[in-house]
C-alpha cells in the first residue's frame, strides 16, 4: 500500500490554502530566512514556467503522529486554533516567499546577501515579460517597499512607483496584484489607458498578449508535490526530514528529533499537548549557562549522552537475560540511534543528564579547566556527564575521582577524543564506571591505548591543540598549588578571572628572536606557563636574568620569588642565569614527569628533534578539532 500520492497544486490554490490555514507548518520548522535575490529568482522561475522543484506535505489527523501546527510567516488566521488539513514538510522557504510577495500588500521582510535587513516589494515589467529569457529575467524587479528609489543619502527621488497610477504609467505591475483575480484586470485596464509623452507602444496589444501569455499561465502555474498520507509511520516521517533541506541547510539531529517527538501520539494522549523538545532543551541550557566551562556544549552533544545511557540500559538488560555477542544491544551515540529514541526514554534520562552537568563543572574546576575555551574536547565532557549519571555520588569519592581523572588525562594527552567520538563515548560508558569503582581490573580502552611521546612537547605550540590545553591545565592542577610569580597568590578558580590569568612565554618572544632561538622552541609549551596579566607585563621582552631582578623588587625576597617559580615546574636558577638551553632541557623533563603522573603510565622517550625540520612555517598552523564538530551533528 502506497504511503504517498503526487498531486499538483496551482499557485493560486496554494496561496488560498496558506491564507485560510488549510496548509500550515509543523511548529518546529526553522524560521523563514530567504534573501532578496533568491526570492526574485523564484519569481522569475514562475514567470518563465520553469519547474521550481517538488514540495512535500503531510495529511493531518493520523493516529501515528501529531505535530503542533503554525501558519506560514506572514499569515494572519482569523481563527487561531484552526486545524490544518496539510502540513508543509519541505518547501517552507519557497511557499513563504510566494505568499508574502504575491498576496496582500506584497511586502516581504528579507535580507541581502550580507544579511542586512531589507523590506522589499516585487514588480513585473509587463513589456519585458513578453520578451526573451534575458528580458524576462530583467522583468522581475525588487524595489523598496514604498516603491521609491532614492539617492544622495535619500534626499533625491530617482524613481517612483508608489501609487497605482505611477505603476501603470511605468508598466510595472505589483506581483501581488497579478495574483489578485479581482484586481489584476482593472490594473491592466489602467495600464492600457496610461501613456507617456512620445510613447509608441501599443498598450492595448501589450495588455492582451500579457493576459494570455503571462497573467493566466502564472496564475495557473502548477507546483508538483509529494503528499504523505496520514497513516504513515513515525519512522518514515523522521527519514523524510533527514533527507530534505530547509532553506538549503540540512536539519541536524536535534531538529530531526524535534520533529519525531512533536508528533508523539502517546504523549499527547497522556498530557493533552505536544512535546516541545526546544522547551525541554531550554532547561538544560540554563544549567549550561551557569557554568563557564560548559558553555560550548550543544544540544546535539547532550542527545549523544542521552542515547548512550538509553542504549546502555538496553544492553545491560540483554546481558541480564543471558544474551551474548551480537545478540546484545549496542551502546550507541550514533545519529541513527538518537533518531530512533523513544520519547518516554528521553523524558526519563534527559533530567539525569541535566542534573549531572553541575557535577561535571565541579569536576572540571578541580582539574583547572576554567572556561569553555580551556576545554580540550567538548565531546569528552559528555562522556564525563554519563559517568556522573551512572556513578551518582560515588563519583565524588577520592579513589573513584582519581581514576576518572586518569581517564580524563589519558583522553586529553593521548588526543583520543578528536575523532570517532560516538564510538569513544559508547565504549567508555561501558568500561570506565566499573573500572573506576574497581569492579573491573581491565583498563578501559581510552586508558590502555593512551600514549604520549616526549617529542610531542616540542610540537605543542597553539592553544587549539587538546594536549596543549591539557598541559596548561596540569601546570595549575599540580598537588603543590601553582602561584603567580609577583603577586604571591595561588592560581585557582577564585583568582583565575580576577588576575586575568593566561598562558605566556617564560623566555619572552622578543628575547628569543634577538638571541637566535628557533621558532619551534620559542613557541613550544615547554616555554609557556600560566601568569597573571600584570606579572606578564612586568616581564616585558627581557631576558629572565633581567626581569627576575624586577620581580625581586616587588615586595618578595629572591628566595620567595624562586619558591613561586618552582610551583611552575621550573628551576629558577636557569632563569636567573638567562640559560635558555639549560632551562628548556630541565623543563621538558619536569613536564614529562607531570604528564606521566596524570596519565599513570610512562611517556615514550623519543626526544630527537631536528630543528630544521620542526622550524618550518607549516608546523605553526593552528590545529583544529574539526572532526569533533562533524561527528556531533
Amino acid at each position: 500500500m502506497s504511503t504517498f500520492q503526487t498531486p499538483q497544486y496551482t499557485i493560486t490554490e496554494m496561496l488560498k490554502d496558506a491564507s485560510d490555514g488549510t496548509l500550515q507548518l509543523p511548529d518546529f520548522q526553522r524560521p523563514y530566512r530567504w534573501d532578496d535575490e533568491r526570492i526574485r529568482s523564484l519569481l522569475v522561475t514562475v514567470l518563465r514556467g520553469h519547474p521550481m522543484g517538488v514540495i512535500m506535505t503531510l495529511e493531518t489527523g493520523g493516529e501515528n503522529i501529531r505535530f503542533k501546527p503554525r501558519p506560514l510567516t506572514g499569515v494572519q488566521l482569523e481563527t487561531a486554533a484552526k486545524e490544518p488539513e496539510l502540513l508543509l514538510l519541505d518547501g517552507q522557504q519557497r511557499m513563504t516567499s510566494m505568499y508574502q510577495a504575491l498576496t496582500g500588500d506584497g511586502i516581504v521582510e528579507t535580507e541581502d546577501v550580507r544579511h542586512h535587513k531589507l523590506t522589499r516589494r516585487y514588480f513585473i515589467d509587463v513589456e519585458k515579460a513578453l520578451g526573451d529569457a534575458r528580458s524576462q529575467d530583467e522583468a522581475v524587479l525588487s524595489l523598496p517597499a514604498d516603491g521609491v528609489i532614492r539617492e544622495n543619502f535619500n534626499r533625491d527621488v530617482r524613481f517612483d512607483v508608489s501609487t497605482p497610477e505611477k505603476q501603470q504609467l511605468e508598466g510595472l505591475m505589483p506581483l501581488s496584484v497579478l495574483f489578485d483575480q479581482q484586481a489584476a484586470m482593472p490594473w491592466l485596464f489602467g495600464y492600457m489607458q496610461a501613456k507617456k509623452p512620445d510613447e509608441d507602444v501599443d498598450r492595448t496589444a501589450v495588455m492582451q498578449t500579457f493576459t494570455t501569455k503571462i497573467l493566466n499561465p502564472m496564475q495557473q502555474y502548477k507546483i508538483p508535490a509529494i503528499q504523505l498520507k496520514k497513516d504513515i509511520g513515525k519512522d518514515a516521517v523522521a527519514t523524510v526530514f533527514e533527507k530534505v533541506n530547509t532553506g538549503g541547510l540540512p536539519l541536524d539531529t536535534f531538529e530531526l528529533l524535534t520533529a519525531t517527538f512533536a508528533g508523539d501520539r502517546a504523549y499527547f494522549e497522556e498530557t493533552g499537548k505536544d512535546f516541545r523538545l526546544g522547551e525541554d532543551w531550554e532547561l538544560t541550557q540554563k544549567v549550561i549557562d551557569d557554568h563557564r566551562a560548559l558553555h560550548g556544549i550543544r544540544n546535539t552533544d547532550i542527545l549523544m549522552g542521552i542515547s548512550v545511557l538509553v542504549t546502555l540500559e538496553k544492553r545491560k538488560a540483554d546481558a541480564a537475560k543471558g544474551l551474548t555477542g551480537k545478540k546484545l544491544s549496542q551502546t550507541s551515540a550514533r545519529r541513527e540511534d538518537i533518531l530512533s529514541m523513544e520519547l518516554r526514554d528521553y523524558r526519563r534520562v534527559a533530567p539525569l543528564m541535566r542534573r549531572a552537568l553541575p557535577a561535571v563543572a565541579r569536576h572540571l574546576r578541580s582539574l583547572h579547566i576554567h572556561s569553555s575555551g580551556d576545554v580540550p574536547y567538548r565531546s569528552q565532557l559528555i562522556a564525563l556527564a554519563v559517568f556522573h549519571v551512572l556513578l551518582g555520588e560515588r563519583a565524588e569519592e577520592h579513589a573513584v575521582r582519581a581514576r576518572l581523572n586518569q581517564w580524563y588525562w589519558c583522553g586529553v594527552l593521548g588526543e583520543q577524543y578528536g575523532a570517532t567520538i560516538e564510538t569513544k563515548i559508547s565504549r567508555d560508558a561501558e568500561q570506565v564506571p566499573g573500572w573506576a569503582l574497581t569492579e573491573s581490573s581491565e583498563l578501559p580502552d581510552t586508558v590502555a591505548r593512551a600514549t604520549f611521546a616526549e617529542s610531542r612537547l616540542g610540537s605543542l605550540r597553539t592553544r587549539q591543540s587538546a594536549a596543549y590545553k591539557g598541559v596548561y591545565a596540569l601546570l595549575m592542577a599540580q598537588e603543590r598549588p601553582t602561584k603567580d610569580w609577583m603577586l604571591d597568590r595561588e592560581l585557582d578558580f577564585a583568582t583565575y578571572d580576577e588576575l586575568q590569568v593566561d598562558i605566556h612565554h617564560v623566555f619572552p618572544k622578543k628575547w628569543c628572536n634577538e638571541n637566535g632561538i628557533e621558532d619551534w622552541r620559542r613557541e613550544s609549551i615547554i616555554n609557556k606557563t600560566p601568569l597573571s596579566k600584570s606579572t606578564n607585563i612586568r616581564l616585558s621582552g627581557d631576558s629572565p636574568a633581567v626581569y627576575m631582578h624586577r620581580l625581586d623588587a616587588k615586595g618578595l625576597t629572591p628566595d620567595q620569588v624562586d619558591q613561586q617559580i618552582t610551583t611552575h615546574a621550573i628551576d629558577p636558577a636557569y632563569l636567573r642565569a638567562g640559560d635558555f638551553d639549560g632551562y628548556f632541557e630541565d623543563r621538558r623533563a619536569r613536564l614529562v614527569t607531570i604528564i606521566e603522573t596524570a596519565m599513570g603510565k610512562a611517556v615514550a622517550r623519543d626526544w630527537d628533534l631536528d630543528s630544521e625540520e620542526t622550524d618550518r612555517p607549516e608546523n605553526f598552523t593552528e590545529e583544529f578539532e574539526d572532526q569533533e564538530d562533524a561527528d556531533a551533528s
